[in-house]
């Protein structure tokens, strides 16, 4: 009888250990799996993102046009109202100086224009002009410029002058205001040199027969070799 009792007590913890075995194993199973879920649920969730901003949302910025200086050195041909309707010739030197701003700038322009033996005195007439003022370029081409200046300043006129009576006053000379007003084109030689070509209307004072200081017109030409700090030609062409 105990030995039946006993016989039943083992099978029943066998058949109880067979049976928790399978169920511990399942819960285990389950419980990875849960904690998998889990984790791919977290995989899945979405991320937030913060909002880049565009790097051209914004205009560009315009590129700066910084002043430029302008150098130039050349040669002049003044035509000189003379007495009794003759014309003189006046050659000489002329230098100019300009800051510019793009297409408009400052210029200051000194010439120097002088005539040997006049009326057959062998004395000289001469024009000495200190002129500025603003100067715009209106066309600005690749290889050419086109140009217009207002210059206001003064002048020193000097010479030979013919009175009515037929004597020569051999010492005549005259400073008063004086201004000019012209244009002319630059043909780019390189890119910062250029050559330039102008012709102005100058008005200048002088004795006229009568020893009266009137207003004289002049007709002046110029051929001038200029040279631009900081490449201003490649920062301004088309």
């Amino acid at each position: 009888m105990v030995l039946f009792r006993m016989r039943t007590l083992f099978s029943a913890l066998f058949y109880s250990l067979l049976c928790t075995v399978p169920a511990s194993a399942q819960s285990s199973i389950a419980g990875a799996s849960g904690e998998a879920a889990a984790a791919g649920n977290a995989e899945a969730a979405p991320v937030p993102i913060k909002p880049v901003k565009p790097l051209r949302s914004e205009a560009p910025i315009a590129t700066a046009r910084g002043k430029t200086i302008e150098l130039g050195l050349g040669y002049s041909y003044l035509i000189q109202p003379g007495n009794q309707s003759n014309r003189l010739g006046l050659r000489g030197p002329d230098a100019s100086f300009t800051i510019g701003f793009s297409r408009l700038g400052i210029t200051a322009d000194v010439g120097y224009a002088r005539a040997s033996n006049v009326l057959g005195t062998g004395r000289h007439s001469s024009v000495l002009t200190y002129l500025a003022g603003p100067v715009f370029h209106h066309t600005v081409h690749r290889s050419f410029d086109t140009y217009v200046h207002l210059l206001v300043g003064g002048a020193k006129v000097s010479g030979p002058v013919l009175t009515n009576g037929g004597t020569i006053l051999l010492g005549g000379w005259t400073t008063s205001y004086a201004w000019a007003v012209g244009g002319g084109v630059e043909y780019w030689a390189t890119d910062s040199m250029a050559i330039r070509t102008g012709a102005d209307y100058l008005r200048t004072a002088f004795y006229d027969p009568s020893l009266a200081v009137r207003g004289q017109g002049n007709l002046r030409t110029t051929a001038t070799v200029v040279y631009y700090f900081g490449m201003r030609s490649r920062r301004r062409r088309w």
